[in-house]
């Protein structure tokens, strides 16, 4: 099977996949690819940002069996609601917690993948500070 691995960070999911598959994994930052590649040599390790690298896959070739995408998660996680909303701006300031727009990369890509991708996906996140604007489902 070939796999594509958004938002790779280190692997942590990777891992549970073994190694009879062919990898591509997407990283932005060149520090964290490497530890990745480290871990997973055999694996192609792409630095690069993932959202891009999706659309840019999807525009040129569709030869991907499976897409595992974690986006990163801050401006919409419980967690950083809570801080956002805590009285202690000292708090809020130190660890800029302060309130953003949630990043709608999540729902963009889930989206994208529903309508022009083939093969079966996973969209990982947190369970988000509010309901969900596209209800989590299971693909069989």
């Amino acid at each position: 099977m070939k796999i594509l691995n958004l938002y790779a960070g280190i692997g942590g999911n990777r891992k549970l996949w073994g190694d009879s598959h062919e990898i591509i994994a997407v990283e932005h930052d060149p520090k964290i690819a490497q530890i990745y590649k480290d871990f997973f040599p055999n694996d192609e390790v792409v630095v690069a940002d993932a959202h891009e690298y999706l659309l840019a896959v999807m525009q040129n070739s569709n030869d991907i069996d499976f897409i595992w995408s974690s986006p990163p998660c801050p401006t919409h996680s419980r967690a950083r609601y809570a801080m956002a909303n805590s009285d202690n701006q000292d708090f809020k300031d130190k660890y800029n917690q302060n309130p953003v727009f949630p990043s709608m990369v999540l729902y963009e890509e889930i989206l994208f993948l529903e309508h022009y991708f083939k093969g079966k996906y996973c969209v990982e996140n947190v369970i988000a500070f509010y309901p969900p604007l596209i209800p989590p489902h299971q693909m069989e």
